[in-house]
């Protein structure tokens, strides 16, 4: 089997529906042996990987729109402003502004490929046990299968809250239009549950083939991070303990974990598979996205780039590394000068790295780092312990890699902040931080903290506004928008679902 990178390539996302029709004439319930269907399909391996791919793939897709959910929505970054183009402002402008609403196109489109990857990984789940394989094959792609499904569930509760939990496949398509939202300390039990099984069942890694794919250290992560999501510290630490005895360490350079050329290295535990150098639309773009306007060449490598300018460092996110840190500059590039406004628009770094192809850039997207893992150990400890030798072992190993000291001699508080801060510079850019402020902060503590930040980007916006002044609605957060507003359309096609209060 080649590396998963490559299984990519011209495999169709598996959505198999199966319709029932009632009918007196036997030829017309012959099954049409040119065409695939869940009886005819998820027989043998081949076909189970083909399946397992086609919902990797999809995974794709997901990621390379989370920024506008999980940075812009933030203190982090901001938007190139751009006064003769508001094309975008009733879509990825809403949640820089926090005006977000049911109607947002983005919201809509994520809740849907959210779903529709559940169900084909309900369905693949639900075929399994009968498929012609052994059962220790099984056994890893249902691992696989229920790592996606806690994260997905995990996102979806972390942005809407209550939301509606299938585990099983649909038999027929009304059964949709009769689901209501659960609770979501319901949606933390199914993502735990997931998250263990899957834990016992995948192996510490693959073999070279198959390189990328989920293993055990992922679903020991993501389990830690639901469990300090949920304030849950003691099996926080005994589950992200686990995740150190597996083979993962630190890359000695921060800025070589985003270069292409180390991909899946010993510092990734789970990040998601791009390729470029092709045009078999399995390439990432996200330079071409988060670059300046107007730069041009300068980020992309090719001068007729009209980059998009979204997801631009901002000052406030600029100011918070120490001097000397080394991150900073392997992050955020200040070298384009904007040739109308004559100020420095700054731009994400981490995702830029030349590529042979126009368009088809090569960077994968890193989910879980095993940076990340030290971090959240050493909170979890100061949380259950206060500021343990262990908990400055793992913080400082974090410091130390980015040119800063070791610390020592902090109360439970200051270390705290601390590694609040160094979550955020660490995992910059890294669609981590809307979860972190929204696990770390009550609703009201939230809204004064980005009214805050909102205030200081008016005051002075990283980029310039070219005269056009802000509206009175511009960064203004409400308690009630810690949560995104379920789709309209959703609550149109299914009465029994329920807006999100103040939507």
């Amino acid at each position: 089997m080649k590396n998963i990178r490559y299984l990519f390539i011209g495999i169709p996302i598996i959505i198999i529906l199966s319709a029932q029709v009632s009918c007196n004439k036997e030829f017309l319930n012959k099954t049409d042996p040119t065409r695939l269907g869940v009886n005819t399909f998820y027989q043998n391996q081949t076909e189970v990987d083909q399946a397992l791919v086609g919902i990797y793939g999809q995974l794709r897709a997901i990621i390379t729109n989370q920024w506008r959910f999980n940075e812009l929505t933030s203190d982090n970054t901001t938007i190139d402003f751009n006064p003769s183009d508001r094309g975008q402002a009733s879509d990825i402008e809403q949640f820089e502004y926090w005006q977000y609403t049911s109607s947002n196109p983005s919201i809509n489109t994520m809740y849907d490929q959210y779903y529709n990857t559940l169900y084909n990984i309900n369905l693949t789940l639900s075929k399994l046990p009968s498929a012609n394989i052994s059962d220790s094959a099984k056994n890893v792609v249902k691992g696989q299968l229920e790592f996606l499904r806690a994260y997905y569930y995990y996102n979806l509760t972390m942005y809407f809250g209550d939301v509606i939990l299938i585990t099983q496949p649909l038999n027929d398509p009304s059964q949709a239009w009769n689901f209501e939202r659960k609770p979501q300390d319901s949606i933390f039990v199914q993502v735990q549950s997931d998250l263990k099984d899957a834990a016992s069942s995948l192996p510490v890694r693959y073999n070279a083939a198959n390189v990328g794919r989920i293993t055990k250290g992922a679903a020991l992560s993501l389990l830690g991070k639901v469990y300090l999501t949920m304030k849950d510290y003691a099996d926080a630490v005994s589950t992200l303990r686990q995740v150190l005895n597996l083979g993962y360490a630190l890359l000695p350079s921060y800025a070589a974990v985003f270069d292409p050329a180390n991909k899946n290295s010993v510092e990734s535990v789970f990040e998601v598979q791009f390729q470029g150098g092709n045009t078999l639309g399995i390439a990432s773009n996200f330079i071409y996205t988060f670059a300046p306007r107007l730069s041009g060449a300068l980020a992309t490598g090719f001068p007729q780039a009209t980059p998009g300018g979204w997801n631009i460092p901002t000052k406030n996110m600029i100011a918070a590394y120490e001097h000397g840190d080394l991150r900073k500059a392997a992050s955020i590039g200040l070298d384009f000068v904007s040739p109308v406004t004559g100020e420095v628009v700054p731009y994400i770094k981490k995702y830029d790295h030349p590529s042979s192809i126009f368009g088809q850039s090569n960077d994968d997207w890193p989910v879980i780092r095993y940076s990340d893992v030290l971090l959240m150990l050493s909170e979890a400890i100061n949380e259950l312990n206060g500021p343990t030798d262990e908990a400055y072992t793992y913080l400082n190993q974090v410091r130390n890699r980015a040119g800063l000291n070791s610390l020592s001699g902090l109360n439970q508080s200051s270390f705290r902040d601390t590694v609040y801060h160094e979550r955020r510079v660490e995992l910059a850019f890294e669609n981590d931080r809307w979860f972190f402020l929204k696990r770390t902060m009550s609703p009201d503590q939230l809204t004064s903290f980005l009214n805050a930040y909102g205030a200081e980007e008016k005051s002075d916006p990283t980029t310039s506004r070219q005269g056009v002044a802000y509206a009175t609605s511009d960064y203004v957060f409400a308690p009630y928008k810690v949560v995104f507003p379920i789709p309209g359309n959703e609550i149109i096609t299914n009465s029994k679902l329920k807006q999100n209060t103040g939507y």
